[in-house]
C-alpha cells in the first residue's frame, strides 16, 4: 500500500528537533555526498545510490530530504517496531496546500484522517480489525477464478498477437481496475467515476498535484469519493451483496467498534490504495523478467514461478521505494538521536537490498528463498490488500508470459518511471503482443 508524498523541502533546510539531530550525526554525515532523490538519473535507477547510502549510514540525517534516512534492513525493521515511531502524518501533507486550496482542504483531509495508515496504536488497531476477515487469504480466494477470467478477457481483447501496445494501459492499470471494483461492490455504470475519482486522489496522496486548481481537483475527487461510498454503504445495508462492504456490514462491527464515518473513510483508502500498487507490481514484474531472458525461461518453463517473479519484484524493484514516518518522541537508533518531531525515511527499497539479510542481493532469482522481504511493510502496518495484489499480479503474469504468449517488451533498459519520492512506476511499457 502506498504511502502519502511529504512537502517537498529545499536542500539544506532543517526543523528545530532535525538541526539537534544532524548535529549528532556530525561529520559522518559531511563525509558522504548526498543525492536528491527526485533527480533525474535518482528517479531511473536509485539503487546503486541507495546501496552506498546503506554502506555508509544505514541511518542518515539528510539536510536534502529535512528527514532521517533508513536503509539498513535491522533499522527499518526497528522502526516498525518502535512506538516512538508515528504514522500520524497528515498535519504534513496539509502543509503542502497552496493557501488558496485551504478553504477545500479541511473535509479532505478529516477524510484522510481516518485512513489506517495514519494511525497510530491503538486506533489503527481497532480501524483495521473490522477488515480482518475480509482480507484473509482464505476470503481473498474465492475472487481467484473471477480474477483469472477478467485476465483473460482483457488480454482477449487487448493484448491480439503481433499487435504493439502499452502493457501499463492495456493490462497493468484496467485489470486491478476491474477486480478491486468488483470485490467493492461497485456497479458497473459508476466504475468510470470511480476511478476518474481515485486518480485524483493518487494526485494528491502521491504528492503529484503542484497547481492550485490541480489540488482543489483532488481535494474534492476525495470529498466525492466519500459522497459515493457512503451512499453504497446505505444501499448494501438495505441490499447486501457478495461484495467487501456487504461483508463487514454483516459482521456487525460498523457501529460497533467502528462508526458508519469512520468504515466510510477507510473505504476511501481501501479503493485508493489498491488498485495503483498492483498495476505498478504486474508492469515492474513483466519488466524485470524481460531484462533477464533466463528467468524469464524458467517462467515459462514452469508458470508456478510466476508467484516468484512477482515476490522477487516486490524485493529487488517494487511499488514502493519509502514510507514517511514522524518521531513521536526522542529515541535513539543505531546510536543516533532522533528527536522528537523529526520526520523519518524508511527506505525499504535499500533495506531489502541489504546483504546482511539477502545473499547476493542484487541477482533476481525467482527461485529465492529464505529472509522475508518489506514490500508490504511489516507489523502492524503491514498492507493489509498483499493477499489481493499478489492474487492479481500472479495471475497477470502467468497469463502474459507463458503459455502461448510471445510477448515482448519492446526495449526493456530504455522506459521512463513517475518522479515519486514514494513509488516505483512506469510512465509507459511499450510491448509486442
Amino acid at each position: 500500500m502506498s504511502t502519502p508524498a511529504p512537502p517537498a523541502s529545499a536542500p539544506g533546510t532543517a526543523s528545530a528537533g532535525s538541526a539537534a539531530s544532524a548535529a549528532t550525526a556530525g561529520s559522518t554525515a559531511s563525509a558522504f555526498s548526498e543525492r536528491y532523490l527526485l533527480s533525474p538519473d535518482m528517479v531511473a535507477d536509485p539503487y546503486g545510490y541507495l546501496d552506498r547510502l546503506r554502506d555508509h549510514a544505514p541511518v542518515f540525517w539528510s539536510p536534502v530530504h529535512n528527514s532521517w534516512m533508513v536503509t539498513g534492513y535491522d533499522q527499518v525493521m526497528r522502526c516498525l517496531r518502535e512506538r516512538a515511531v508515528s504514522a500520524d502524518r497528515v498535519r504534513p501533507l496539509m502543509d503542502a496546500v497552496p493557501q488558496g486550496a485551504r478553504d477545500d482542504a479541511e473535509r479532505a483531509f478529516g477524510i484522510l484522517s481516518r485512513w489506517m495508515v495514519f494511525n497510530d496504536p491503538p486506533q489503527h488497531r481497532r480501524l483495521r480489525q473490522v477488515f480482518q476477515e475480509a482480507f484473509a487469504a482464505r476470503t481473498i480466494n474465492r475472487y481467484r477464478t473471477f480474477t483469472e477470467k477478467a485476465t483473460a478477457a482483457i488480454l482477449a481483447r487487448k493484448a491480439a498477437p503481433g499487435r504493439e501496445g502499452d502493457l501499463m494501459a492495456d493490462v497493468a492499470k484496467p485489470l486491478p481496475a476491474l477486480v478491486f471494483a468488483r470485490w467493492l461492490g461497485i456497479p458497473r455504470t459508476d466504475t468510470a467515476a470511480f476511478w476518474y475519482w481515485n486518480a485524483r486522489v493518487a494526485d494528491l496522496v502521491l504528492g503529484t498535484a503542484q497547481e492550485e486548481s490541480e489540488y482543489r481537483a483532488s481535494l474534492q475527487a476525495l470529498v466525492s469519493l466519500e459522497d459515493y461510498l457512503g451512499d453504497l454503504v446505505v444501499k448494501r445495508r438495505a441490499e447486501p451483496g457478495e461484495d467487501l462492504i456487504s461483508k463487514v456490514l454483516g459482521e456487525g462491527r460498523v457501529g460497533d467498534s467502528v462508526t458508519e464515518q469512520e468504515f466510510v473513510g477507510m473505504l476511501t483508502q481501501m479503493a485508493f490504495a489498491g488498485g495503483e500498487t498492483t498495476s505498478n507490481l504486474i508492469a515492474n514484474t513483466v519488466l524485470a523478467l524481460a531484462r533477464r531472458p533466463d528467468q524469464l525461461a524458467a517462467v515459462r518453463a514452469d508458470p508456478e514461478l510466476a508467484q516468484g517473479a512477482v515476490e522477487e519484484t516486490l524485493r529487488l524493484d517494487g511499488p514502493s521505494k519509502l514510507s514517511v514516518r514522524n518521531a513521536a518522541r526522542d529515541f535513539e537508533l543505531d546510536g543516533r538521536t532522533v528527536r522528537a518531531g523529526d520526520r523519518i525515511f524508511l527506505v525499504t527499497a535499500a533495506a531489502n537490498r541489504d546483504p546482511e539479510r539477502f545473499p547476493d542481493p542484487d541477482r533476481f532469482d525467482v527461485r529465492r528463498t529464505g529472509a522475508t522481504h518489506l514490500g508490504f511493510g511489516f507489523g502492524a502496518h503491514f498492507c493489509i490488500g498483499a493477499a489481493l495484489a499478489r492474487l492479481v499480479a500472479v495471475a497477470a503474469v502467468r497469463s502474459l508470459v507463458t503459455g502461448d504468449s510471445e510477448l515482448v517488451v519492446s526495449d526493456p533498459h530504455a522506459v521512463e518511471w513517475q518522479p515519486s519520492l514514494l513509488n516505483r512506476s512506469l510512465t509507459a511499457l511499450p510491448v509486442r503482443y
